[in-house]
């Protein structure tokens, strides 16, 4: 029965180890938010590249627990506005900030 109690108790303690080890805090991502993050800049880079207006290579994307931050710079204060609507239409994005600089 001893070693019955702790195996119990080693799996416990290993599953929650688990659950505290993949939560999230202010400063960093669960693993969950880590590929819904990486889905939604998969997403925003993919919006901007059939822009044809817009220049991809000129315009980076980060985003983290769905705030995308979008830097670089462009030609236009449309390209800028362009790339921020673009980013705003795309599902997962909660706020957009928008660090683009004019060329």
């Amino acid at each position: 029965m001893k070693k019955f109690t702790r195996m119990t108790l080693l799996l416990a303690a290993v599953a929650m180890t688990g659950m505290v080890g993949c939560s999230s805090s202010p400063k960093h991502e669960s693993t969950g938010q880590y590929f819904d993050d990486t889905g939604i800049t998969t997403k925003v880079k993919a919006a901007i590249f059939q822009e044809a207006s817009l220049k991809s290579a000129e315009i980076n994307v980060e985003t983290f627990k769905g705030r995308v931050q979008l830097s670089g710079f462009v030609n236009s204060q449309a390209d800028i506005n362009k790339a921020v609507a673009l980013t705003q239409a795309v599902s997962g994005v909660v706020t957009v900030r928008n660090d683009m600089r004019l060329k």
